[in-house]
């Protein structure tokens, strides 16, 4: 595999030594076949030591590899029964934000995600993954029939924000995702999110109030973009370090805040090294979630969630 990152060169090093080993190598060596093995856990266990040790910077640029897992990537691994729904009943269909009916080992739901591009072309037909107000009003449409059929909710984070272009704002973007988080508040069904990715602003939160919110360890959440919090502050991007730094945008941090509810660890070498690992371990804790959240109540869980949200942003002197 290329390897995208300067941190990754160790690893791409010990890979491009194991691949020649692999095909030099007589099969039937059993010297061979040992050092091999050998060489292959090295270069696991390198995989792990970087990404355990990752700054807040390298993080941010791993939650936007190129060959990270999409939405579309995971219902493929996970989910079966998938119907995809359309439009917000007022404007049109965004294609960025996507959602329908699926099945999740036998737990029937409703799945909700900003669905980003594998290319360039797909990209562009769905905006980077950046909802516009019709997006936003599409998920709260699916959501209220998730509560009417009594499913609960699952959705996927994984965007930089919500487009700020002109139309989205003659549209109603900010009143729209501000009813989401209104009206998520006081849904009566679970709901359960993971940021698979960027977990970027309003954008983000316009489809994050859950009674659980869980991040893959190599994603990032935050209130503004380190490039955009960098500009504002010190009128330099290339201050963007420093801001990743500064706002506790990884898993760990938000964790030990109190933003999140679980980190649900990827495999060596981050998701974009092994999709099928990193989407069953989603589907693990998915369910595990789920699993608790369902014996709860509808007036309980409205209040637990309330009480959770409610809780955010306190501090002592």
């Amino acid at each position: 595999m290329d390897r995208e990152f300067e941190f990754e060169k160790p690893v791409a090093e010990l890979e491009k030594a194991l691949d020649k080993l692999r095909q030099s190598a007589d099969k039937g060596d059993p010297r061979i076949a040992a050092q091999i093995a050998e060489l292959d856990k090295t270069c696991e266990e390198r995989k792990r030591e970087i990404y355990d040790g990752l700054t807040p910077w390298q993080t941010v640029q791993v939650a936007r590899h190129p060959r990270r897992p999409v939405l579309y990537d995971y219902i493929g691994m996970m989910f079966t029964d998938f119907v995809e729904l359309h439009g917000d009943r007022c404007y049109g269909d965004d294609r960025a934000l996507i959602g329908g009916f699926a099945t999740l080992d036998g737990c029937k739901l409703m799945l909700i995600g900003h669905s980003k591009g594998k290319n360039v072309e797909e990209n562009v037909r769905r905006n980077f993954g950046m909802a516009r107000p019709e997006g936003y009003r599409k998920a709260m449409r699916l959501m209220h029939l998730a509560e009417r059929f009594n499913i609960p909710v699952l959705t996927f984070i994984d965007t930089a924000g919500a487009y700020p272009g002109l139309d989205a704002e003659q549209r109603g973007q900010a009143e729209a995702i501000a009813r989401n988080l209104t009206e998520m508040a006081t849904l009566e069904v679970p709901i359960v999110s993971v940021v698979t990715g960027e977990g970027g602003s309003g954008g983000a939160l316009g489809i994050g109030v859950a009674d659980a919110v869980l991040m893959l360890s190599n994603a990032v959440y935050s209130v503004i973009s380190p490039e955009g919090c960098a500009s504002i502050l010190w009128r330099d991007a290339a201050y963007s370090p420093q801001a990743a730094e500064s706002l506790k945008i990884t898993a760990k941090s938000l964790l030990s805040l109190g933003v999140i509810d679980e980190i649900i660890k990827e495999p060596a070498g981050g998701a974009h090294s092994n999709h099928e690992a990193a989407a069953q371990s989603i589907k693990a804790a998915v369910l595990r979630q789920f699993e608790k959240l369902l014996a709860v109540a509808p007036d309980k869980l409205k209040a637990k969630r309330f009480d959770k949200f409610s809780a955010m942003g306190k501090f002592t002197k």
